[in-house]
């Protein structure tokens, strides 16, 4: 069944309409959608496998206060298409106990993995007790995987006493070693927001730390072997098995900088461009500890949602990806001229902008925390500070202002951004209007730099001295590799910018950069 025309993404009803080749290509993309019979007669109860089928070991993600996903993937070969797997749907039991030797267990069952979602297993159990921590596994045949620990939220009614997390992005597999993850797994944390660049897109490369297989990804298999060419980085599955993590895509997942329905520079036909988002799209969801609600409909996945950890902090977790307008003056730097102030432009889509602000107003959150994927602070680069990526959310400066405003105007308590895509760290301090710093700071954004992308950073880049010149808005700017830590308390918040010194060899020293706080009540950051 099609969409309402309401719901199909911006870019295919440009120009009022939406041409019939479009349309057909649109309704074939969601007739991609897999066919899930669970019929149990053809189910495999007893599979034997060539070898071990966990070897992209386990997850949990968006959790609440009663239950959490628990994910695994069967794929025994997972650098092959299907995984090494026969094309035959495999029965897979889970357990999750109050112990990690499985004394206690408190729920368990069993769930099928289809060939048509890549034998991806996505468990939900429910009527958990809540801010209990959890062991889990799954079984099949006679192999056993990793045990995963993971947790619920504290009773929405409840005030906890402190949140620990952390939030990261951009790990580009060929360009650097996970290290930052070995440390993360250390800090004892009740959560993890990845914020985009899960995967990258492009073809392998010689001369690198590791290299893709194959070419640039198009096809669902593709998108399959590279997912599980990344998770079968240890330091990545280790850190997956310590706690739930909240997923958001950016643009590598698909196709560098593309907008909705459109791919990097036009390239791409629109009708075919349509079917290699449906395939990203799919991987997507089999990679990851996504609810079954988020299940795709061809080339469309229902990523934006919410969370909370008692009455201590609200998540909203954004999509800036697929429902955004194309970026204006090409996706690069540019003035803010009329075509970047355009109303019309949009990076969240209506419905996501309107959900976004009526869970704004009835949050009963301390801390208001906006889980996104591209820096909000309208940041000048360059001589005078004139231009602006339109990539980011100064492309679309008016949606962003008002945005701001809306926080604002409407009193929404502590409202904090968390960021990724930039490959640098950034403490941002948000107003209406960045570029008049007589106004009121509005909101907090802490930008995180990435796990390994781009290689091997440095603490002030060239444009250090000149950013700061020209955005007095700009509190902190690093050009290292790492994560952001927060530890979050009912009057404080604090963020520990941990850089990696090295990401080109192993074992790379690690430590923390700055600290930066934020006083309940008191919008503004100072240095901890």
């Amino acid at each position: 069944m099609l969409l309402p025309l309401d719901q199909i993404p911006a870019a295919l009803r440009a120009e009022g309409g939406m041409s019939r080749r479009l349309w057909l290509a649109y309704g074939t993309s969601l007739a991609m959608l897999p066919a899930l019979s669970k019929t149990v007669s053809a189910v495999e109860k007893s599979p034997t496998f060539p070898s071990n089928p966990f070897t992209l070991g386990v997850a949990s993600g968006d959790p609440d206060h009663r239950s959490v996903v628990l994910w695994t993937r069967l794929a025994p070969q997972p650098l092959e298409p299907q995984g090494g797997m026969d094309p035959l749907p495999i029965a897979v039991r889970w357990e999750l106990a109050d112990d990690e030797g499985f004394q206690k267990i408190v729920a368990s069952g069993t769930e099928v993995a289809t060939p048509q979602l890549g034998h991806s297993v996505h468990v939900v159990p429910t009527g958990l007790r809540p801010d209990r921590w959890y062991y889990y596994r799954f079984l099949a045949g006679e192999a056993t995987s990793p045990v995963g620990r993971t947790r619920t939220m504290p009773s929405p009614d409840s005030l906890p006493g402190q949140l620990r997390f952390a939030f990261a992005s951009c790990q580009h597999y060929e360009t650097g070693f996970y290290t930052a993850y070995g440390q993360m797994a250390r800090d004892q944390l009740d959560l993890v927001f990845h914020l985009g660049d899960y995967i990258y897109e492009g073809a392998g490369k010689d001369g690198k730390v590791r290299k893709h297989l194959g070419e640039e990804i198009k096809t669902l298999t593709d998108y399959r072997i590279r997912h599980s060419q990344y998770r079968s980085d240890p330091l990545l599955q280790g850190m997956h098995a310590v706690c739930p993590w909240y997923v958001t895509w950016d643009d590598h997942e698909l196709d560098n900088n593309y907008a909705g329905a459109i791919s990097e520079k036009m390239q791409e036909d629109p009708a075919l461009f349509l079917q290699r988002r449906a395939n990203a799209y799919q991987a997507y969801y089999e990679a990851m500890p996504l609810r079954p609600r988020s299940l795709p409909q061809g080339p469309n996945l229902q990523l934006y949602r919410r969370g909370a950890f008692g009455r201590l902090a609200e998540f909203q977790v954004l999509d800036t990806r697929q429902y955004r307008t194309d970026q204006p003056n090409g996706d690069r730097g540019a003035e803010l001229n009329d075509a970047a102030l355009n109303p019309h432009n949009s990076i969240l889509g209506s419905r996501q902008r309107e959900w976004l602000q009526g869970g704004l107003l009835r949050s009963q959150g301390i801390w208001n925390i906006l889980a996104q994927q591209v820096m909000m602070g309208m940041v000048g680069r360059g001589p005078e500070g004139k231009f602006h990526s339109m990539d980011q959310w100064p492309g679309y400066a008016h949606e962003r202002m008002e945005l701001v405003r809306y926080l604002q105007d409407r009193r929404i308590p502590n409202p904090v951004v968390l960021t990724g895509d930039i490959h640098s760290n950034w403490v941002n301090e948000l107003r209406v209007d960045d570029h008049q710093p007589e106004l009121p700071v509005v909101a907090t954004e802490f930008v995180g730099t990435s796990i390994s992308s781009g290689g091997n950073g440095v603490q002030k880049n060239k444009a250090h001295a000149e950013i700061l010149a020209h955005n007095p808005g700009v509190k902190f700017q690093n050009a290292e590799r790492g994560y952001v830590r927060c530890v979050v308390t009912p009057d404080k918040w604090q963020s520990d910018y941990v850089v990696v010194e090295d990401v080109l060899q192993p074992n790379g020293n690690v430590l923390t950069r700055e600290s930066f706080v934020i006083e309940s009540g008191r919008p503004g950051v100072n240095k901890a």
